[in-house]
């Protein structure tokens, strides 16, 4: 259309001037002549990479590797129940006093609250008692001893004062260990509250006045966090993906530059009515007891999908006209533009299913840049 336009220029100069037809036609040939090869040139005209330029610019090759998936999931971390002791109280009565706080580090064995309780008064008093009743059994066992020694007690009066006695004694062990169960001791003014293992005070129902029942509801409950759970929600369409066996990444807030590692230990078989999703747990150590129940978390499962394909780092690609592309390099004046077809991405890494060969380097910085240059040479 431009050389059209510009012959039907010249005829319009040439008959003004009055230049006959074939002088038109000589000028014009002269003219294309004269423009054809700069536009020639142009067209071939290569693009090379300059040396300053060639610094900015970082290649990557093209390798082949098994296409591995990331499915990421969320979580809480929980108590591991096989360590959770939850106490209950043996004897109803009044808390006198309490030693300790939700979230406390108790040893087991230390004492964290006293209860008032008449049930414990009565089975003190009868400890008592009992004591008194063995005092004075035993001195009639000694007398009658003596007796029967002497030939003034018969054998049986002998044997009755013995057997009462030890009738005595078992009817004291049995109350000495009741008030032992209940963690009172001799001396001791109520019911002493024990914990019951190491741990921590992961829950706390009891305050100091507070009336309580026997084999009511929870008082308080230790947890040992040296080891923890966290509870994975799977959505219907993880379900075949994931495994138990199956080693995962935790990240929680709290530490978002540590990555916790671990693997499914069990995946539950039926669906939780609220959530709709299949509930599984990983177990992680925790010594260090940086995770607490109660935190959210999460998770990367990573699979593999069981076949290779030519990768390359997702920061290579340039995407236009909804079309993924690359910069593939030979030499600083051989690079080509390549459109590639994606089988998926996955943590930086895109996966090519056409376009690429392994082996084939590609520009991962400035690609841009020189995808601009060298696209209409294609």
């Amino acid at each position: 259309m431009k050389l059209l336009h510009d012959y039907y220029y010249l005829r319009y100069t040439i008959r003004r001037s009055g230049i006959g037809v074939i002088a038109l036609l000589t000028v014009f040939s002269l003219f294309i002549s004269c423009k054809e090869p700069v536009e020639e040139a142009t067209k071939t005209e290569r693009y090379c990479l300059d040396d300053s330029f060639r610094k900015k610019v970082t290649l990557e090759p093209a390798r082949l590797q098994p296409v591995r998936e990331n499915i990421t999931l969320t979580g809480i971390v929980q108590s591991n129940p096989d360590k959770v002791v939850p106490f209950t109280s043996l004897v109803g009565g009044v808390v006198s006093r309490t030693w300790f706080s939700l979230g406390d580090v108790v040893t087991k064995g230390e004492v964290l609250a006293e209860i008032q309780s008449s049930e414990l008064n009565n089975l003190q008093s009868e400890r008592k008692s009992l004591e008194g009743e063995i005092a004075v059994a035993e001195r009639e066992l000694s007398a009658v001893k003596s007796m029967y020694e002497d030939g003034i007690a018969s054998q049986k009066n002998y044997l009755t004062a013995q057997s009462e006695l030890k009738t005595k004694q078992a009817a004291l062990e049995n109350v000495t260990a009741t008030l032992g169960l209940y963690g009172s001791s001799k001396g001791t003014a109520g019911f002493q509250v024990k914990a019951p293992m190491s741990g921590v005070i992961t829950e706390k129902n009891i305050t100091a006045g507070m009336q309580i029942s026997a084999e009511g509801n929870t008082l308080f409950t230790v947890a040992d966090l040296s080891e923890v759970w966290v509870i994975l929600n799977i959505y219907a369409g993880n379900v075949t993906k994931l495994h138990a066996g199956q080693y995962v990444e935790i990240r929680t807030l709290s530490y978002p530059d540590k990555v916790f590692e671990g693997k499914i230990t069990s995946i539950s078989q039926v669906f939780d009515n609220e959530e709709r999703v299949l509930k599984a747990w990983v177990v992680i150590p925790n010594e260090d007891q940086e995770l607490k129940p109660g935190m959210s978390a999460d998770i990367t499962a990573k699979r593999e999908q069981g076949e290779e394909a030519v990768s390359i780092p997702t920061g290579a690609l340039i995407f236009n006209n909804d079309q993924n592309f690359v910069v593939v390099y030979k030499d600083d004046c051989t690079m080509e533009v390549r459109h590639v077809r994606l089988l998926g991405k996955n943590s930086g890494t895109a996966y090519v299913a056409e376009g690429l060969e392994a082996g084939e380097q590609v520009v991962s910085t400035n690609q841009l840049l020189i995808y601009e240059r060298i696209k209409d040479n294609n």
